[in-house]
């Protein structure tokens, strides 16, 4: 056992917190810390935080339940870009628009607001250049096409909700394998973007509203033996990380980490698999 498991176990024993260390199947370090009391959980999370070092961590009170459902956000969780930030590069706009961006997604600004606001100032962008990002910017992150190949083989619904633009989320939704997708529209005329945007906001509401909805409709709890996960990075994000059995931050702002359930600090999407505790020999390349 590594140095900081055993001053972890310490720690916690130290709290009244009584725990054991193991390692699964899946490659995966677990501490079991059995407690009666509710009140022993931020406690318990003050310990993890102050003792773990960049980690890959799940807090449940059960072993981890296989998804039935996954819902995640687009921009820096299932791709590596902001895609407004990479779009307003080609007008020149890359500063300006990527400190609202972040602004935005520390939970800083309004979310519609700024996300307006960054689009009225891409007015007159040729669309072709919506293509040209796509082609030369936008990746998927590592471990994003195995995460979502592996749950789908295990039965999961899988939905990617972000509050950027369906001609970014289309794509990436087709390569990475995502059955559901939502997201906003560029309004586009005479080739030209026109700084609007069309129909209502996808915003945190949306994202929260879908992942209650979808788990209502396939009929997931505890009882079912199916869970719900989410994954997302920013502010935004937050209502959905929490309404989910699973909600896990990836390389996320501090409140959505402070919001989740778990957080990926140091490894990729594949380390989401680990914590569910699905072997290596069961997952799914992309």
């Amino acid at each position: 056992m590594s140095a900081s498991l055993d001053a972890l176990l310490d720690a916690l024993a130290g709290q009244g917190l009584a725990a054991v260390h193991s390692r699964h199947e899946a490659g995966a370090d677990e501490i079991v810390c059995e407690t009666a009391d509710a009140r022993d959980w931020p406690k318990f999370r003050a310990v993890l935080e102050a003792q773990l070092p960049p980690a890959d961590v799940l807090i449940a009170d059960h072993v981890p339940l296989l998804p039935g459902l996954f819902v995640s956000d687009m921009d820096s969780t299932m791709i590596g870009q902001e895609c407004i930030d990479e779009l307003a590069d080609f007008a020149g706009l890359k500063p300006q628009i990527a400190a609202i961006t972040e602004r935005a997604m520390q939970g800083e600004l309004d979310f519609e607001a700024a996300l307006r606001e960054r689009v009225g100032l891409l007015a007159g962008l040729d669309e072709a250049a919506i293509a040209q990002c796509l082609s030369e910017r936008i990746r998927p992150m590592p471990g994003a096409k195995t995460l979502v190949a592996t749950l789908k083989a295990k039965g999961c619904y899988t939905v990617l909700v972000t509050g950027g633009f369906h001609q970014f989320a289309d794509p990436v939704a087709a390569e990475l394998g995502f059955e559901r997708v939502l997201g906003n529209r560029l309004a586009v005329q005479g080739g030209q973007l026109t700084g609007g945007l069309i129909g209502p906001v996808v915003d945190s509401s949306v994202k929260r509203a879908v992942l209650v909805e979808e788990s209502a409709r396939l009929g997931l709890g505890r009882a079912s033996g199916r869970a719900s996960l989410a994954t997302g990075d920013g502010a935004n994000d937050i209502p959905m990380i929490e309404a989910a059995c699973y909600g896990i931050a990836y390389h996320a702002k501090p409140k959505a980490r402070a919001a989740a359930h778990g957080w990926i600090d140091r490894g990729d999407l594949n380390d989401v698999l680990r914590l569910l505790g699905i072997p290596v020999s069961e997952w799914v390349t992309g």
